[in-house]
């Protein structure tokens, strides 16, 4: 073999493939010398072949896993399986010489394309319901297939506690039908038909995605070709391929009342009081702007459900009625025509609690001075004996 016949690759992407970092981190790591080449620190723009041992750290990087992708025309009674102690097990079938596993599964009865990988990833790019990939079948029944029967498959059956997603329905004989799935329940097919008292005689998959079982005798597999997996590929780019991408066990991100009234003044009385989902951390000031939008002007507490009404911790027992009295009576000058009396009671009850908040605060000690002197000014105003108090009130710090 001459120099010419040997495949040569630059060193940045020979240490790219495997998988060990990007071709520009590779660069980094051969300009700083941590990058050996059969022992010897290479220069940049290095080639190296198969043959040669790459280290990086003292420690030898290996190519990446060759991955590979494979079509099986599966016979009935075959069981999807990777357990090898299960007789008939589709691994036995094939008896390929890297670990490879379904992707998916077709029932033991059932016969038809099935996929074979090492590439986990892709597995469940293209088994997620929620990525919507095709599958297509031909089924056989027991019974005349009918206009209704077909309706009713394509308009979604109640099965395992849901109800199947739409999907497409053709009548191919007076005892078949082929049917095109976008999800892969257990035993889903079956499972339908039964729904509406017909009986599963034959079930054979036909196609996933853009491969069809074309050439392929019962028992028979080959390697997806590499047009195909581009085209694989290019379907499932930007496909969900882990439960926390994808609908199924994924935690539902909390939206702050917007599923029902109750949720809204759930999430206004969270934002107004800084509790809940909007508790005020230390060092946090809550977004007064935000709050102001939440409480309308236009809104009442009216709207609020029995339930929901604030714990007496803060709606107290004890409130003087002369606050409420004044505060339904500031109330009803500006009173809207919209507003019913139910509105205004509810409106004085707030504006009463915020008069307490006020009366809560802490007294400084010129504020405690200052209301000391009023109280003896009205005192004297009352009194015809009282000294004439002459000129303005001052207050100096001692």
């Amino acid at each position: 073999m001459t120099q010419q016949d040997i495949k040569l690759t630059r060193l940045n992407k020979y240490i790219s493939d495997t998988g060990y970092c990007s071709r520009r981190e590779a660069d980094r790591l051969i300009e700083q010398g941590r990058v050996t080449i059969n022992g010897k620190i290479p220069e940049m723009g290095t080639k190296v072949s198969d043959s040669d041992m790459v280290s990086v750290n003292g420690k030898p990087v290996k190519e990446k896993q060759k991955r590979i992708y494979i079509a099986l025309n599966k016979p009935a009674g075959i069981t999807c399986t990777t357990e090898r102690h299960i007789q008939g097990n589709v691994i036995d079938l094939i008896d390929y010489n890297t670990r490879i596993f379904p992707i998916g599964r077709l029932d033991k009865p059932s016969e038809g394309l099935i996929f074979l990988t090492n590439d986990g990833d892709i597995v469940n790019k293209i088994l997620r319901a929620g990525n919507a990939h095709e599958k297509e079948y031909i089924v056989k029944v027991d019974s005349t297939v009918t206009d209704k029967f077909l309706t009713g498959m394509a308009r979604g059956v109640p099965i395992l506690d849901t109800v199947t997603k739409p999907c497409k329905v053709t009548r191919e004989g007076r005892f078949e039908f082929k049917i095109i799935l976008t999800q892969g329940l257990n035993q889903q097919i079956r499972r339908m038909c039964e729904h509406f008292g017909f009986q599963v005689k034959s079930l054979t998959r036909t196609r996933i995605m853009n491969i069809d079982m074309k050439g392929l005798a019962t028992g028979q597999w080959r390697l997806l070709t590499d047009k195909e997996m581009a085209a694989i590929n290019s379907m499932v780019e930007g496909s969900s391929s882990t439960e926390e991408a994808s609908d199924y066990g994924q935690e539902k991100p909390k939206t702050k009342g917007v599923h029902s009234k109750r949720g809204v003044n759930s999430a206004a009385r969270q934002k107004r009081f800084g509790y809940g989902d909007y508790a005020a951390t230390p060092g946090q000031v809550l977004n007064e702007e935000a709050s102001s939008n939440v409480w309308d002007k236009d809104e009442t507490t009216a709207d609020l459900d029995k339930d929901d009404e604030p714990t007496s911790n803060f709606w107290t027992q004890n409130t003087a009625s002369s606050d409420a009295d004044v505060s339904r009576d500031e109330v009803q000058q500006d009173k809207p025509a919209s507003f019913s009396d139910e509105q205004i009671s509810s409106r004085a009850r707030f504006d009463s609690a915020e008069k307490r908040k006020e009366r809560k605060k802490p007294a400084t000690r010129l504020s405690i001075i200052a209301e000391r002197e009023k109280a003896k000014l009205a005192n004297a105003k009352a009194s015809p004996t009282a000294p004439r108090v002459k000129g303005t009130l001052s207050l100096k710090k001692k």
